[in-house]
C-alpha cells in the first residue's frame, strides 16, 4: 500500500513539474550544504528525486552547485533553447537570405513583405526582429537596423520672400502629381554641408517609382549645376524644391517647378525620407569629398535595389524600369 502511494505521488510530481525557482534553487544549496541527499532534497522541495538530480548535473559548475550561477546558466539555456527553435533557425536558406539582405540595408519589414510577394515562404517582421535580438550571445544583424525617432531642426533661410522670385508654391501643384499618378515628377534637395567642408549633394527622387539619384557637388550653391547633371539623362516633368537660397536659379532647369510653403520641408517627404536613408551610410559631419562617384553609385544601387512596401514590396529601380521612357497620358 505504502509502494503505491508513493509511486502515485512520485508521478504527480513529475506531471507537474515546473523550472526552478531562484527562492527553491537558493534552498536546494542551502540542503546540500547541510549534507542531504540529493533524494532527501527532493522531499523537502516536493520535487522529483529526477528533477533535483538533473538540477544539480546541469546547472552545477566545476562540481559545486551555486544558486546564482546555476540560475544564470538555467536561464541562458532558455533563451538560446528558443532562438534554436526559431522559424528563421528552421531554414537556412531563409536565414541567411535575411543575412544578405539586412546587409543591403533592407529592413525586417521590407524582407517579409518581398518574401511573401515572392509567394517563397511567409514569415512576419516581427519574427525576423525576435531572431535578430534573441540571441543571447548577440547577433552582428542588430547594426543594420535602422532606428526612429530623430528630430528635425527648422531651418531659417533669411529673407526668402526676396530671394527666389516668381515662384510657384506647392499648394497649385496639379492632383495627379500629389497622388503620384504620372511617372516624371521630381523632389529634389540638397543633403547639407557641414561647416567645416565644402562638398555636398544634390539629391533628386522620382516620386512615382521613389527612384533617388544624387551627384556630388564642390559648394551648396552649385546645387542647380547638380539637378542638371541629373535631369541630363533623366525625364524630368516637374521637381519640388523648399525654400533654400541654393534655389533661387531654378528657372536655369527649364522645368516646371513648384515650391514648398515657408519652412514646410516636410512637404517634399520623399527626397527628404531618400536623404535620409543615405545617411545611413554616409553620416552627418561627413567630408563627402573623400567619397568617389563609384561609391555613391554603389550607396544607390544598394537604396534603389531595397524593396518598398509602398511599392507593393517592389524596388525603386523595377518600378522606375517599368515607366522610362515617360507615358504620354500627361501634358
Amino acid at each position: 500500500m505504502y509502494m503505491r502511494r508513493a509511486r502515485q505521488n512520485t508521478t504527480q510530481i513529475t506531471k507537474n513539474y515546473e523550472h526552478f525557482t531562484q527562492d527553491e534553487r537558493n534552498e536546494l544549496s542551502v540542503l546540500l550544504k547541510k549534507g542531504y541527499s540529493l533524494r532527501d532534497a527532493a522531499g523537502a522541495l516536493k520535487k522529483s528525486p529526477s528533477s533535483v538530480s538533473r538540477e544539480v548535473k546541469r546547472n552545477g559548475v566545476n562540481g559545486e552547485y551555486d544558486p546564482k550561477k546555476a540560475n544564470l546558466k538555467a536561464r541562458v539555456k532558455r533563451l538560446y533553447s528558443k532562438f534554436q527553435g526559431m522559424k528563421v533557425r528552421q531554414r537556412s536558406e531563409i536565414e541567411a537570405y535575411i543575412h544578405e539582405k539586412m546587409r543591403m540595408r533592407w529592413s525586417p519589414e521590407d524582407i517579409a513583405g518581398r518574401l511573401e510577394s515572392e509567394g517563397d515562404f511567409s514569415i512576419t517582421a516581427k519574427t525576423i526582429y525576435k531572431y535578430v535580438y534573441g540571441n543571447p550571445f548577440g547577433n552582428p544583424l542588430v547594426k543594420y537596423l535602422k532606428y526612429q525617432g530623430k528630430s528635425w531642426r527648422r531651418s531659417r533661410s533669411p529673407k526668402w520672400g526676396q530671394i527666389i522670385k516668381n515662384r510657384t508654391f506647392i499648394g497649385e501643384r496639379p492632383v495627379f502629381i500629389n497622388n503620384r499618378e504620372r511617372f516624371g515628377d521630381f523632389e529634389a534637395d540638397a543633403a547639407g554641408v557641414p561647416r567645416e567642408f565644402k562638398t555636398t549633394l544634390a539629391v533628386a527622387r522620382e516620386r512615382k517609382s521613389r527612384k533617388l539619384f544624387a551627384v556630388k557637388i564642390q559648394r551648396l550653391k552649385r546645387a542647380m549645376d547638380g539637378y542638371k547633371r541629373i535631369f541630363k539623362n533623366v525625364p524630368a516633368l516637374s521637381v519640388t524644391f523648399d525654400n533654400g537660397s541654393e534655389n533661387s536659379r531654378y528657372e536655369k532647369l527649364g522645368v516646371k517647378t513648384y515650391f514648398c510653403n515657408p519652412y514646410h520641408f516636410w512637404e517634399k517627404g520623399s527626397v527628404e525620407n531618400g536623404i535620409g536613408r543615405i545617411r545611413e551610410f554616409i553620416p552627418k559631419k561627413t567630408d563627402l569629398a573623400t567619397y568617389s562617384d563609384r561609391a555613391i553609385s554603389d550607396i544607390l544601387d544598394i537604396i534603389n535595389n531595397k524593396p518598398m512596401k509602398c511599392l507593393g514590396y517592389r524596388t525603386p529601380n523595377e518600378v522606375f524600369e517599368e515607366h522610362c521612357p515617360i507615358p504620354s497620358d500627361y501634358s
